[in-house]
């Protein structure tokens, strides 16, 4: 018994006390995916059940569904714990970082791959709390890393910067294909 009071003590101390809104958000979106099997699925005439274009999605999202309103309901039976909207605005937070990387995306086709790359991974250096020396330099070659191998390596197609057409000629027909 003593161990079982011990797990519920521990559950106790480590439940978030967001989960609530989480359960919430979930809920809603696991109902709206539901909702729109019909518009975005089709049954096909004379085709096995299982084989239906519809079938696997749709017990997908009846699970998907299913299970979130049982964490919904686990949630609301659940004792309250102070600090569920603190926890809530923590999670928004996240979405500076979606901020940033829309912003990473803007600027690429006016500096460049290889530049942007570089900025924006030392900008988070910086962002994160680790602007020391080291771990700048550490950012900055990883970046030029990540640029290679996905230009010259992987040739994938990443618009070149405008930039690059202030550069000489032959630096700059280098820098538009592999930078």
């Amino acid at each position: 018994m003593a161990h079982i009071k011990t797990l519920q003590e521990l559950f106790r101390r480590h439940r978030r006390p967001g989960d609530i809104v989480f359960a919430l958000l979930f809920l809603a979106f696991s109902i709206f995916l539901l909702s729109q099997i019909y518009g975005e699925t089709s049954w096909v005439k004379r085709t096995k059940w299982f084989a239906q274009p519809r079938f696997w999605p749709a017990v997908s999202l009846i699970f998907m569904t299913f299970f979130a309103l049982l964490h919904f309901i686990g949630s609301l039976c659940s004792p309250r714990i102070l600090g569920r909207w603190l926890e809530v605005v923590f999670w928004l937070r996240s979405l500076e970082f979606v901020l940033y990387f829309l912003l990473y995306v803007a600027v690429v086709p006016l500096l460049g791959y290889l530049p942007s790359t570089v900025l924006f991974t030392c900008f988070l250096t910086v962002r994160v709390g680790l602007a020391t020396p080291r771990f700048l330099l550490t950012s900055s070659a990883f970046a030029v890393c990540v640029a290679v191998i996905f230009r010259a390596v992987l040739q994938v197609k990443i618009p070149a910067g405008q930039l690059y057409e202030a550069l000489p000629d032959p630096l700059k027909a280098f820098a538009l294909t592999y930078l």
